[in-house]
């Protein structure tokens, strides 16, 4: 895993590049369950969608490792 970018001479962290791609999902899923009313199941919306967020993240990297 390359933990560093290089995107035209500027070098990127890849976590914060993981963080974005997780967010972009995290989202998409918050529009996802807007748009059902699933969040009438959960107790606490907020620490919900952190544990979404973190969820996300951990998996993006995980397979980052298989796509680079």
């Amino acid at each position: 895993m390359r933990y560093v970018i290089d995107i035209y001479g500027v070098l990127v962290p890849a976590l914060l590049l993981w963080i974005i791609v997780a967010y972009a999902l995290s989202a998409l899923l918050r529009l996802v369950m807007q748009r059902f009313d699933l969040y009438r199941l959960v107790w606490h919306r907020a620490l919900f969608d952190f544990a979404v967020f973190v969820c996300l993240l951990g998996g993006v990297v995980y397979l980052s490792e298989y796509l680079s």
